[in-house]
């Protein structure tokens, strides 16, 4: 990973939670520079940090802020959404039959849809294609392919803590303080 000290592409702002948390870690919360200023003018956040990098209108200069945090708390305890990305997160982009980590990968139903399996948290598993193949329309047990862990629903603190594993590629300086990853400053 790498820390700049000179700001990302497109000038994005890091977007904090009322407590000074990340709203999220993988994907980091970012917004673009134009909704963050949006978000300022609307005063539904605070700036905590800027860029050097001014943008003028006719009347005024603003500099666009690097870190800004909400005005109003947003509960972080609600069930995730049972979405392909959040199911691939729970089971950190590993195949669950095999054990290939990345690739193309699909999801899998534990209990096939044929025999009443339902697209639920508990019923689907990230599968890469070739084990998704294999199982076909059997259940596991069938198929002599037991998932490495059972599939159950996470909570979105279980989430948060498995997208500190994916770190991005970058992070600005400015936002070191607000993000817990064991980092190592390249030179």
């Amino acid at each position: 990973m790498q820390v700049l000290t000179r700001p990302p592409s497109g000038w994005p702002a890091l977007v904090l939670n009322a407590d000074f948390r990340p709203l999220s870690y993988y994907p980091l919360s970012l917004w673009c520079w134009e909704d963050v200023v949006k978000a300022v003018w609307q005063d539904r956040v605070d700036i905590v940090s800027t860029y050097d990098k001014v943008v003028r209108s006719p009347s005024m200069e603003f500099r666009l802020p690097s870190v800004v945090s909400l005005k109003a708390f947003v509960p972080q305890d609600r069930s995730p959404a049972f979405t392909r990305f959040n199911l691939f997160l729970r089971d950190q982009f590993t195949c669950q039959y095999c054990g290939l980590n990345g690739g193309d990968m699909t999801f899998d139903h534990v209990t096939p849809r044929s025999r009443g399996g339902r697209t639920t948290w508990d019923n689907i598993v990230t599968a890469c294609a070739p084990c998704n193949l294999r199982k076909g329309g059997r259940t596991p047990a069938e198929a002599q392919m037991p998932p490495r862990r059972e599939p159950r629903r996470p909570t979105a603190h279980q989430l948060q803590a498995l997208g500190r594993r994916f770190p991005p590629h970058y992070l600005h300086e400015s936002w070191l303080d607000y993000l817990y990853w064991d980092i190592e400053l390249e030179p």
